[in-house]
């Protein structure tokens, strides 16, 4: 969702959020054109080969839970060690620097569903010395 939301500027009520899609976006950033391949894995459960996959695929990367679901939420560590574990690999011919990594906390206006604390979102974030939002 937060991805359609981006490309289109609007919530779609009828996103089917188990589907993985590549979506493909252009805008301008700080004055320049910036040219967008999104991959939405939509947080299927996958094996580790294929996670890697996708993490070798990324530029940077936007590591999204639900404050409403304590197991997403827990995925965090897991996926960003991952993120800077392949990419700091010395198999990656580019030898740049690791990726940009922002941690994103979803669905806060889901107060009386909330399963995760911000404090606990920013606390994990310092940990990781990660970037940290909290959204609707």
């Amino acid at each position: 969702a937060l991805t359609v939301r981006f490309i289109t500027r609007r919530f779609i009520g009828d996103y089917d959020p188990t589907l993985e899609m590549i979506y493909r976006h252009m805008a301008v950033i700080d004055g320049e054109m910036v040219h967008f391949e999104i991959l939405d894995t939509a947080g299927q459960e996958e094996d580790s080969l294929q996670i890697e996959e996708k993490i070798k695929w990324g530029d940077g990367f936007a590591v999204v839970y639900s404050v409403t679901d304590r197991c997403s939420f827990d995925e965090v560590m897991r996926l960003c060690f991952l993120i800077n574990h392949i990419h700091s690999s010395p198999k990656r011919s580019s030898g740049s620097e690791q990726p940009p990594v922002v941690i994103v906390a979803n669905k806060k206006d889901l107060e009386f569903d909330r399963m995760v604390s911000t404090e606990d979102g920013e606390n994990l974030s310092k940990a990781l010395k990660l970037p940290f939002y909290e959204i609707s």
